[in-house]
């Protein structure tokens, strides 16, 4: 994932900036970056976040740095901002989103026989150099943005700089969330987080429309392409990666993890399940709990609690056997609210299953008598191929789809995966116990697609839900 934040103002925009780009911290855990333009041209600063946060990294940058314009990011993928000098003149830009079609678009761009990739990690392209390269294949810069954006397999929200102001760009189908915000001085931002302005002193404008591009000087905002009418915003934005505060479409994070949480008590009301208590597991599961426990009347505690003085969530690593292990030393249990006690868990979702897994045995070793699990949303089928959110490089990375194999006795046909989707069919029934089996569940149950739809608010056209059913 990542997220991207930019500024202009008629004084200085570093400290507004500094400030913006790190609320979106919670986004990613590998780089950080911002690039302003000053006096001398673009000044460009990027650091590794893995083992220390946004903040202690861009100390010095931030007060090196003078400018009117500016944009950074939190990234979890290769570097940036990057600089660009081109026929179109010189920018910064910097990106979220995927791309799916790397070699095809890089093969095109080579066909002209003037175009080279300098950006290199891993021997790999880097996503937002090939983005620069596809908006230059055009005569101006909005022609070049929308030639990208429907080049792209994936999904591509952008901010490039300029030196008087920053063309905003939100994903040509609104997988991600791009916001305006204004302060009373006249100076102006633009945020993947609706939160990451608001202690800066600006208001909320409105969110870009799906495709939506709009130029930001210190003129005011300008207009350049009109929204798209297809809209398919991440479900997941609500469900783990936004932050409580945010809100995306008019619609908060927490009040929509509360709701979901409450539905998933009104079901398993008819079961008249006995428990001592509802917890969540830190972080995004904890509004899911405090709903499932106001409207069941189960008392809501926090049974272990996440150590984050010196385990912040800035630190974690890209190996999964070492995230895994980071995660597990953070949690500290609370003996006296786990011994000898009947407890439900709601987590924002089962991906892989490990670190959950290991949570459950932690709080049986702790003394727990019964452990029941209701994940936040329906089980993952897909890996996402729009914004990473579960990392996963493969389908068979997921327990779901692990277990179907299991059930099925090798790869299942589209078709007899469609009955795992179904919540009525014995199969799907199958799929649950097997996993709450191989999770060492008391009971688990997953919440319907409808039901986390209803939670959220929106029509479902209107949501990504290709990591559950497969529907693009």
């Amino acid at each position: 994932m990542g997220g991207i934040f930019g500024t202009v103002s008629k004084g200085d925009c570093v400290t507004d900036l500094y400030f913006g780009i790190d609320y979106h911290s919670h986004l990613g855990t590998r780089r950080g970056g911002m690039a302003v333009y000053t006096e001398n041209g673009f000044d460009r600063s990027i650091h590794s976040i893995e083992n220390a946060q946004f903040r202690t990294k861009f100390e010095d940058a931030a007060a090196r740095m003078h400018g009117h314009v500016g944009i950074g990011c939190i990234s979890d993928t290769e570097p940036q901002p990057l600089i660009i000098r081109s026929r179109l003149g010189q920018f910064a830009i910097t990106t979220v989103g995927r791309i799916n079609n790397m070699e095809e678009l890089a093969d095109e761009a080579f066909e002209g026989g003037r175009t080279q990739f300098l950006e290199m990690s891993g021997n790999r392209i880097n996503p937002t150099e090939l983005v620069a390269a596809l908006i230059n294949q055009k005569s101006s810069i909005p022609e070049g943005i929308r030639h990208a954006q429907q080049k792209i397999d994936g999904s591509m929200t952008l901010l490039l700089a300029t030196a008087e102001g920053i063309y905003a760009a939100r994903d040509y189908l609104g997988r991600t969330p791009l916001i305006l915000g204004e302060k009373w001085d006249g100076s102006l931002c633009v945020s993947f987080e609706s939160h990451a302005y608001m202690n800066l002193g600006y208001h909320t404008l409105r969110e870009l429309g799906p495709g939506e591009v709009v130029y930001l000087s210190q003129n005011g905002v300008q207009d350049i392409l009109p929204p798209c009418e297809k809209k398919r915003v991440c479900t997941f934005l609500w469900t783990y990666y936004g932050y409580p505060t945010a809100t995306y479409e008019g619609i908060n994070v927490e009040s929509s993890r509360y709701r979901c949480g409450a539905l998933m008590a009104k079901k398993d009301a008819q079961d008249g399940l006995e428990l001592d208590s509802v917890g969540g597991i830190p972080d995004s599961g904890l509004a899911a709990a405090i709903g499932y426990a106001n409207e069941s009347g189960v008392p809501f505690h926090r049974p272990f609690m996440k150590y984050t003085p010196t385990w912040s969530r800035s630190f974690m690593p890209q190996d999964q056997k070492m995230r895994n292990l980071v995660a597990h030393m953070k949690l500290i249990p609370v003996h006296d609210l786990i011994r000898d006690k009947k407890l439900l868990f709601i987590d924002d979702s089962i991906v892989r299953g490990t670190q959950l897994r290991e949570t459950v045995d932690f709080l049986y070793e702790s003394g727990a008598r019964e452990v029941h699990v209701r994940p936040a949303c329906p089980p993952i089928l897909y890996g996402c191929k729009y914004i990473n959110f579960s990392r996963s490089t493969s389908d068979m990375d997921l327990i779901a789809r692990r277990v179907i194999v299991r059930l099925e006795g090798g790869v299942p046909s589209e078709e007899r995966l469609a009955l795992y989707k179904d919540a009525s069919t014995q199969e799907y029934a199958a799929m649950v116990e097997e996993i709450r089996e191989e999770m060492h569940f008391t009971s688990l149950k997953f919440p319907s697609l409808d039901m986390l739809v209803e939670s959220i608010g929106l029509p479902e056209c209107e949501l990504c839900t290709y990591c559950w059913n497969g529907r693009e």
